[in-house]
């Protein structure tokens, strides 16, 4: 009978934003686990090494040099 923000009032707009809410966060953690899967996204020497590259600190033939012997080591 009122017009409250209960389950059958304004619940009613709630409800579909958070079942939005909740599979965008799925989407969000699956993303982020296939991302992991390779194993460059979690390896800390080859961001490191690219950062480097990145800020100029090495030229392109010291950058595929270290990229391949991190990939030999692995």
């Amino acid at each position: 009978m009122g017009t409250g923000w209960g389950i059958f009032g304004g619940g009613l707009f709630v409800w579909p934003l958070l079942l939005v809410g909740i599979v965008a966060l799925a989407i969000y953690w699956a993303g982020n686990q296939r991302d992991n899967s390779n194993g460059e996204q979690a390896d800390p020497a080859r961001a490191e090494l690219r950062e480097r590259y990145a800020r100029g600190e090495i030229n392109d033939e010291e950058f595929e040099d270290r990229l391949q012997t991190l990939r030999d080591t692995r």
